[in-house]
């Protein structure tokens, strides 16, 4: 389990070189078995020339805000620091999001969608119904 959080930020709250986050991605993606949690769409492609299945999370944005907030105060496992207060360009970008980025991620899973299992959940009633039924599975 690969955090691209974890790997772009540095616990100073400053990131490593664009260069740097992509030969440690490469490095990644060269293995056999892997998964990876973060947007970074400069890297969506990258990955997704990789991967076989794409979970993609397509919640409302008071969601995704409401999960932002709820992790303030909380260790991470995605990020080297502790959250103190919502930052004002997350806040921003989670708004920003189904009008900004979302599109473009749409376009390049529909370029992949023969390739890949793709699974788009809409909201987090989906994602566990699809656990559940997962779970399931594995257990007949």
């Amino acid at each position: 389990m690969y955090y691209l959080g974890k790997i772009w930020h540095l616990p100073d709250r400053t990131h490593i070189s664009r260069e740097a986050f992509d030969e440690k991605l490469a490095d990644i993606l060269k293995t056999d078995q892997w998964i990876i949690d973060g947007n970074y769409r400069r890297t969506i492609e990258m990955r997704l020339s990789c991967c076989d299945t794409v979970f993609l999370l397509d919640y409302p944005p008071d969601v995704c805000l409401e999960g932002a907030k709820a992790r303030i105060g909380r260790q991470r496992e995605e990020l080297p620091w502790l959250e103190e207060e919502l930052d004002e360009g997350l806040r921003q970008s989670i708004l920003d999001f189904p009008d900004t980025k979302l599109p473009q991620i749409y376009q390049l899973l529909e370029r992949y969608s023969g390739e890949k299992e793709i699974h788009i959940f809409r909201s987090r009633e989906d994602a566990e119904d699809y656990l559940d039924i997962v779970a399931s599975n594995e257990l007949s």
